[in-house]
This record gives C-alpha cells, sequence and structure tokens, in this order.
C-alpha cells in the first residue's frame, strides 16, 4: 500500500491552508483517532461484542500449547498398551480440534459483528466530506487539483478500513495474547522465560518504531510524487483534445514519464530501507527465540521441566513469532493510515469562506421580485479590484442586460449574485433582502442561469435536462426540451433521450450542449433569470427560434442578461455598458444610440461585421 505524502494546498484569502507546512501543526495520531473515535461509538455495542469476541478467539489460541503439554506429559503409556490406540488420538483430535475451531469461530464473529460499524463509519466520513467539498467557496475548486485530490479522499476512505482491520484484527489480539503468554510463563517456569520475552519485545518495538520513524520520508516523498504523477494524468486527460490540437503526445508522455522516474527513485529508497528493517526484524526474532528454546531444553535436561513444558514453550514461540514478524508492516501502516485520514480530516476542517450568518433565514419571495445592486465593490485579489461601486436596478418582471468588452466584470456580477463570492463593498439585494443575510440554498433556488460554458454530466441527456429539478417526469423533462428547440434533435438520435453525452457533454455541439442547458433552466422555472451569453455558441437561424422563446419565458421573471451581441438585447427595459468593472453608460437601446458613445459605436463594429 503506497502511503500519502503531505501535499500542501494554496490557502484562502485571509485564511491558513490546512494541510500546509507551517500553516497548520501536524496532528498527534492519538488526535486523529480521538476525530475517528465517534464514528464508530455510533455501534458501540457492536464494538463491545467484537472485543468479547477477540479476546474468546485468543483464549482459546493459548489454549492450544497447554493442551499439547498435557497430552505430551501424559504419553507415558506402553508400547503395545491397547489403551494408547483409544485415548491419545481421540484426546489430541477432539480437544485440539475444538479449541482450533473456537479461535476460528470466533474471529468471525468478530468481523461479522464489526462489518457493519466499519462500513457505517467509512459511510458517513465519506459523506462528510463529500457534502463539506460541495460547501466549499468556488476559489477552492478553481485552485484545486482533482486527481490530488481525489486520491487524498481515496486514501483517507481506504485508511478508515485499514486502520480498524490492523488495529482491532491484529495489533489488539497480539497485545492480548503476549499478555496472556507472558503471565502464563512467569507463573508456570521461573522469569527468566517471562524476562527474555519481554527483553525481545521491548528490543524489537523499539527498533521498529526508530527504523520505521526513519524511512517516513521516504514514503512521504515517494507519494508526493505518486500524487503529482496521478494529478497530471488526469489533467493530460482531461484535456485531451487540447494535447491533440498542439501533437503534444510525446510532450505529456515525457512529463509523466519524469514525474514516474523521481517516483521510482523515491520507491527504490523506501524498499531498501524495508530490507534493512525486515532484516533487523528477524534478527531481533530469531535471538530470542533461541535463547528461550535454550532455556527450557537446559529445563528438561536438569529435570525442572517436562518434555510436555519444551513442547508447550514452543508452540508458544511459534504463535508470538508469527505476529510479530508482521509488527513492522502493521506499525507502518497503521501510521500511514493515520497520516492519510488527517489529511481528509484536515480537508474537512478547511474554513467555509461563504458561510450562512447564524439564524439565516430562507429568502421569502412573493412573485417576480427586484434585484438590486447598491455600490458594489468586489475584487477576487486584493490587489486587483474587479468591480468599481456598481449600482443598478432589475424591476420587478423586468430585463436588464449588461454588455461590455471581455475582462469588464458582466460574469463577476452574476457569481456575486449565485453568492460564490461575497462582496467586499455594497450590497445585493433581492426584494430588499440582502443576500448575506439569507441562507445561500434559498438565494440559488430562486435563480436560475444559462452559462456560456456549458459543462454537462456524463450521463444520459434527460438526466442532465432533469438535473434543473430532479423528480420531473419523463413528460415535463420533453416539455423543456421543445421550449429549447432540442427536442427533435434528440428524438431523432437512436437512444433518444438515452444518448449519453460523455465527458463533460463532448459528445455534442457546442450548440446542443448551450440547448440542454437552457431546457434545463427553463425545467427548473426560477424567479430570477440570468442568461449569460445564452445563445452564443447557436447559429444564426436557432438564435432566432430560441432569442424568441426566451423572451416568452422571461415574461414576468426579473432578468439579466450579460452578452456580447448587441441584437440579443435591443428590447431590456435597461442597457448597462461596462468598461474595466465600471458602468460608464446606461440606458435604453434607443437612448444609447442617440447618445453616440461606447455603446453607439459598439452596436456599429458588430452591424458592419455582420
Amino acid at each position: 500500500m503506497r502511503q500519502r505524502g503531505e501535499t500542501s494546498s494554496q490557502a484562502l484569502p485571509g485564511t491558513p491552508a490546512a494541510g500546509t507546512a507551517g500553516a497548520t501543526p501536524v496532528k498527534s495520531d492519538w488526535a486523529t483517532l480521538q476525530r475517528l473515535f465517534p464514528y464508530l461509538w455510533q455501534y458501540k455495542w457492536r464494538v463491545i461484542a467484537a472485543l468479547v469476541f477477540m479476546v474468546g478467539a485468543k483464549l482459546a489460541n493459548v489454549g492450544v500449547p497447554l493442551l499439547l503439554k498435557n497430552l505430551v506429559d501424559s504419553m507415558n503409556i506402553q508400547a503395545g498398551d491397547a489403551r494408547a490406540l483409544l485415548v491419545v488420538p481421540a484426546a489430541l483430535l477432539v480437544g485440539y480440534g475444538a479449541l482450533r475451531l473456537c479461535t476460528s469461530l470466533f474471529t468471525e464473529l468478530r468481523e461479522l459483528v464489526f462489518a457493519k460499524a466499519t462500513e457505517g463509519a467509512t459511510r458517513s466520513i465519506s459523506l462528510q466530506v463529500f457534502r463539506h467539498l460541495h460547501a466549499l467557496s468556488l476559489r477552492f475548486h478553481l485552485e484545486r487539483q482533482t486527481g490530488g485530490m481525489t486520491r487524498d479522499i481515496e486514501r483517507g476512505t481506504r485508511g478508515v478500513h485499514s486502520l480498524i482491520s490492523y488495529s482491532l484484527y491484529s495489533i489488539i489480539p497480539t497485545l492480548i495474547e503476549v499478555t496472556l503468554v507472558l503471565t502464563l510463563l512467569a507463573v508456570k517456569f521461573d522469569v527468566w522465560f517471562a524476562g527474555i520475552t519481554i527483553m525481545a519485545l521491548v528490543v524489537y518495538i523499539s527498533f521498529t518504531i526508530t527504523v520505521t520513524e526513519w524511512r517516513t520520508h521516504f514514503r512521504r516523498q515517494m507519494n508526493e510524487l505518486d500524487s503529482t504523477a496521478h494529478s497530471r494524468a488526469i489533467d493530460s486527460l482531461l484535456n485531451y483534445e487540447t494535447v491533440k490540437y498542439f501533437n503534444n503526445e510525446e510532450f505529456e508522455a515525457h512529463r509523466y514519464d519524469e514525474n514516474l522516474e523521481r517516483y521510482r527513485r523515491a520507491a527504490v529508497k523506501s524498499q531498501s530501507s524495508l530490507s534493512l528493517l525486515n532484516t533487523g526484524q528477524q534478527l531481533i526474532i530469531s535471538a530470542a527465540l533461541v535463547a528461550m528454546l535454550w532455556r527450557a531444553t537446559q529445563g528438561v535436561v536438569d529435570g525442572r521441566m517436562t518434555l510436555g513444558d519444551l513442547v508447550m514453550v514452543n508452540a508458544f514461540m511459534i504463535q508470538l513469532y508469527i505476529p510479530l514478524n508482521f509488527l513492522g508492516v502493521l506499525y507502518r501502516e497503521i501510521k500511514q493510515s493515520l497520516t492519510d485520514l488527517d489529511k481528509m480530516f484536515t480537508l474537512m476542517e478547511r474554513e467555509r469562506e461563504i458561510a450562512d450568518t447564524p439564524g439565516a433565514q430562507a429568502l421569502v419571495l412573493h412573485a417576480a421580485p427586484t434585484l438590486s445592486f447598491d455600490h458594489v465593490r468586489f475584487a477576487y485579489e486584493p490587489d486587483r479590484e474587479i468591480l468599481h461601486d456598481v449600482s443598478f436596478e432589475i424591476p420587478a418582471g423586468k430585463k436588464v442586460a449588461v454588455v461590455g468588452p471581455s475582462g469588464a466584470g458582466k460574469s463577476t456580477l452574476a457569481r456575486l449574485l449565485f453568492r460564490f463570492y461575497d462582496v467586499q463593498g455594497g450590497h445585493i439585494r433581492i426584494d430588499g433582502q440582502d443576500i448575506r443575510e439569507v441562507t445561500q440554498a434559498s438565494v440559488r433556488q430562486a435563480i436560475g442561469i444559462v452559462p456560456q460554458d456549458t459543462v454537462l454530466f456524463n450521463d444520459t441527456v434527460e438526466y442532465n435536462i432533469a438535473y434543473g429539478r430532479p423528480g420531473a417526469s419523463r413528460a415535463e423533462v420533453e416539455e423543456a426540451a421543445r421550449s429549447a428547440h432540442i427536442h427533435n434533435f434528440i428524438s431523432a438520435t437512436p437512444k433518444g433521450y438515452d444518448t449519453l453525452v460523455g465527458e463533460r457533454g463532448l459528445k455534442l455541439s457546442g450548440g446542443e450542449k448551450q440547448r440542454v442547458a437552457i431546457a434545463r433552466t427553463l425545467l427548473k422555472n426560477p424567479s430570477i433569470l440570468i442568461f449569460d451569453e445564452a445563445t452564443s455558441a447557436l447559429d444564426s437561424a436557432n438564435e432566432r427560434a430560441i432569442q424568441a422563446e426566451l423572451q416568452s419565458v422571461a415574461k414576468n421573471r426579473t432578468t439579466l442578461v450579460i452578452a456580447h451581441r448587441l441584437s440579443t438585447v435591443v428590447d431590456a427595459h435597461e442597457i448597462l455598458v461596462m468598461e474595466a468593472g465600471r458602468i460608464v453608460e446606461r440606458g435604453s437601446h434607443a437612448g444609447l444610440m442617440a447618445l453616440g458613445g461606447v455603446y453607439a459605436r459598439m452596436w456599429t463594429l458588430q452591424q458592419n461585421a455582420e
């Protein structure tokens, strides 16, 4: 199993980046276990039952050498005695078989009882991480590396299974067995047997922990490189078309191979240090085994111990040798699982840049609302302000258009309205309610958007349209598709509404994707509509058809239109012209043309181009 490195993530403005070196102190393993414990304690009776079965399994396992000792010591029957055939085989088979059966039975019962707790805890943690990721701000998702983040979540989820498996099923049972064996050796024989075992355990554990901690940085480096290679591979495959456009397959392969080579070198160092660890462990265990058997053999020669005692000591050492042989592996895997869990818990602790105010109520709307921007100032980065004192109002049921060159801040208005970011100055109000004072969910429920860059789920056409209102009937989906003038196209395909659209909708053309997005928004039936270049990917005929439909849909709805093509907004109640984050002109189409300013020049240029 690969161990994950401490990959850092970029910090939000004003907040420390969780998981970055120097920003957040590394949590102790105990702190990580404390975070995990409440998820398991939801199944406390299963935890208790599993512990009982575990103790029962170890008691049965320790009983096997005791049975063998009694059998060996009782084998003083003379050769040819008829009792030898009846007593010895029957006692050996029944006793040995019963204890072995109890060991296996209790072990399986433990795993059966605890399986629900393990899977339940994993499910709860995974769901909580998933919800938290959706609750984080747009800034976080724009800055994240999808491949590396999903790898961290995958390792963290797997770490829950590994931690429980290695601790409850291996470490704790081994400790119980060691305690029972040491007690028996100390009680039945002289203290040297217990002393040799204790000294071997102390040296073994100290050596294992020391070497494992020393080689941890090799593991971290190896897994940092693994995450980097995975992230770059995912990024390259997601941008498959761009790679093909520029004939850069070999460049991408070379870049990926460089990461794989660095990973290979780190993996070789990790394996070399592992070989050193395993060799030292074998040396310690072998020395302890020889010392114990020498002491037992000497006791038999001196008459202080029976032959059965020698067999019992040997059996005990064999039973302890097997789990101790894997103690280094178990320690490494537990440390790795704790590190993976800590990484995932750190992600869960990532602060939400945009959060509802305590006690926030839902947005209250009775009809088409009035939308207002009041002296709004906003910057994505502190040293680069995007919007400068922007003020305008969209009356209830009216349509206002925003036009201007790229980078003027038009699409930022839509992001702020959805509250992907909070303004640094001024207010955005819906029916007089500041959107920072109401719940985000109610604000977003009231708004529908057709974005310029439509990204679809890798599912069917029906799923993507119905995403606007989950649970909508097939008839409602088809009606929305008709309104977006895409029903005929869908029906003409071999699979109809069951047609798969591919990764990010790449099987559809730009115009087809945009019409699916329009249908999805129409199905949502929101009170506020935002069209962000909603028809930019359509041909002229379809643009005119859909434009007429959008005008019909926008009736009695408050509508914000962001456009480059001025011909699509001539009917707007008011047109705002933006440049460099400021509104430089405003008015109706006729009024702005009469003004002869920026808008009139843009109109003339577009008409000449057409």
